[in-house]
C-alpha cells in the first residue's frame, strides 16, 4: 500500500508563501530520528531532508504564492499547496494521510490526523521536506530584503518583523490580507 505523508509550512507567517510537500516513504529503506520539523535542529533537518530525497519512493513540493494567499484566503491556499503537491507525484497514492484536523477536498482517499507530523512517519518527512524548503526560501528574501529579517523569523510577527513592518511597510512578499501587515499599510507605512 502506497501512502502519502503530506504536510505544510508557512500558515502563520505574515509573509512568503505556504509550502507543502507529499511523501511516500520506501518501507525496506527506513529513515530514523524523523519527528516533527519543528523539534528539530536546523542542521538535523538539513540532514534529514537528503535522506527523505535519496530514501523515499516518491516525493513532491506544492506551493501557494503571496497573491494566491491574500486571494482565497490561508487555509484555502494551504489545500491548494497540498493539491499540488500531491498532483506532482509520480504514482497515485493508495491513503493520503494529511497533518492536521481537516482534509482537502480532493480525489483521494485522505485521513487527517492531528498531531501526525510528530506519529507518522510520512508526514514527519512531508513536514521536514516542506520546512527546509521554505525557510531556504526565506533565506533567499533575506538577502532581497535585509531590512525586514527573514533569515532570523521567517516572516513569522515577531517583535522585530513588526517593527520593520512599522518602518518600512510592505514588501511585495507580505500578505496584504493578515491583520497586521494590513494595519501597517493603512497607518501609512509601505
Amino acid at each position: 500500500m502506497l501512502i502519502a505523508g503530506v504536510d505544510e509550512v508557512g500558515r502563520g507567517p505574515l509573509a512568503g508563501a505556504v509550502v507543502a510537500a507529499a511523501v511516500i516513504l520506501d518501507p525496506a529503506r527506513p529513515i530514523a530520528g524523523l519527528n516533527d520539523s519543528k523539534k528539530l535542529s536546523a542542521k538535523r533537518r538539513e540532514q534529514l531532508v537528503v535522506e527523505i530525497r535519496a530514501k523515499a519512493l516518491y516525493w513532491s513540493l506544492g506551493r501557494a504564492e503571496v497573491e494566491e494567499i491574500d486571494s482565497i484566503n490561508i487555509l484555502q491556499a494551504t489545500f491548494l499547496a497540498m493539491q499540488r503537491a500531491l498532483a506532482g507525484l509520480a504514482v497515485l497514492p493508495d491513503l493520503v494521510k494529511i497533518d492536521g484536523n481537516r482534509c482537502p477536498d480532493l480525489p483521494y482517499n485522505m485521513q487527517a490526523i492531528v498531531g501526525g507530523d510528530a506519529t507518522v512517519a510520512e508526514i514527519s518527512a512531508a513536514s521536514i521536506l516542506a520546512k527546509v524548503v521554505r525557510d531556504s526560501e526565506m533565506l533567499e528574501m533575506d538577502a532581497r530584503y535585509p531590512q525586514y529579517g527573514f533569515a532570523k523569523h521567517k516572516g513569522y510577527g515577531t517583535a522585530v518583523h513588526m517593527a520593520a513592518l512599522r518602518e518600512h511597510g510592505a514588501s511585495p512578499i507580505h500578505r496584504r490580507s493578515f491583520a497586521p501587515v494590513r494595519k501597517a499599510l493603512e497607518n501609512g507605512a509601505g
